[in-house]
């Protein structure tokens, strides 16, 4: 069966254009202009994966990925402008996966897609499996890849696919310091360049998500200058 997409953007030639590419492609597309639209139609009928303009009438992106984080971890790409860098931030810290300054590239617009959804696929390949014996512990961290799943002190901690990819990578290697390069490889494969900015939300993001769970958690540390680690256990 194709993948859906869904695109959310109040620019018709966007939809127009980015449609005809994603079908040529293979994909299936559904299109909205505005986010209240949008969250009605993703609510009734979900996609695989949305691309979201941050400023739209009515509902914009921001509200829109607010909206849907509370009942879904949908991979999200924003589409933003260049003199949106706060708000880039912002949605990456709210869990969107990924974003794209526009005009951008239709082309690595698609290829951000597909490495997406290439990662949901391999997260979901264990669904319904039994708990893999040899799934990573590090203290009270436990990480099991064939079920996506990830718990701290037993309670689990609900991570979007970048998000775990980037701890896993971290946690396979405590004390070890990966730098913000080596991390953008894996989370986002090597093809695919994205700046410090994003890898430094992305963090920001998975200790917020862990603080929820135990205020005292502190196993990410930054070495400024230099990159990220996860602390000796």
């Amino acid at each position: 069966m194709p993948e859906t997409i869904a695109l959310v953007d109040d620019d018709r030639n966007i939809l127009t254009s980015v449609s005809i590419a994603l079908e040529a492609e293979g994909f299936k597309v559904r299109t909205y202009t505005d986010g209240a639209e949008a969250l009605r139609g993703l609510s009734t009928d979900p996609v695989d994966l949305a691309v979201l303009d941050i400023k739209m009438p009515r509902m914009d992106g921001m509200e829109l990925l607010n909206r849907l984080r509370e009942s879904s971890n949908l991979p999200v790409i924003f589409l933003t402008s260049k003199d949106d860098e706060v708000d880039e931030v912002l949605g990456l810290r709210m869990g969107a996966d990924d974003y794209i300054t526009k005009p951008f590239s239709q082309r690595l617009l698609i290829e951000r897609i597909r490495a997406l959804l290439r990662r949901e696929r391999l997260a979901a390949a264990g669904e319904g499996e039994e708990y893999d014996e040899n799934a990573m512990r590090r203290g009270d961290l436990t990480l099991d890849p064939s079920r996506h799943l990830c718990t701290w002190k037993g309670r689990e901690v609900n991570l979007t696919v970048t998000e775990f990819l980037i701890l896993k990578a971290l946690a396979q290697r405590p004390g070890h310091v990966k730098s913000r390069d080596q991390l953008m490889d894996v989370a986002y494969g090597e093809s695919i360049y994205v700046d410090d900015r994003t890898i430094d939300s992305h963090i920001k993001r998975l200790r917020k998500k862990f603080k929820l769970v135990d205020d005292d958690f502190a196993q990410i540390e930054t070495l400024y200058g230099v990159g990220y680690r996860y602390r000796d256990v």
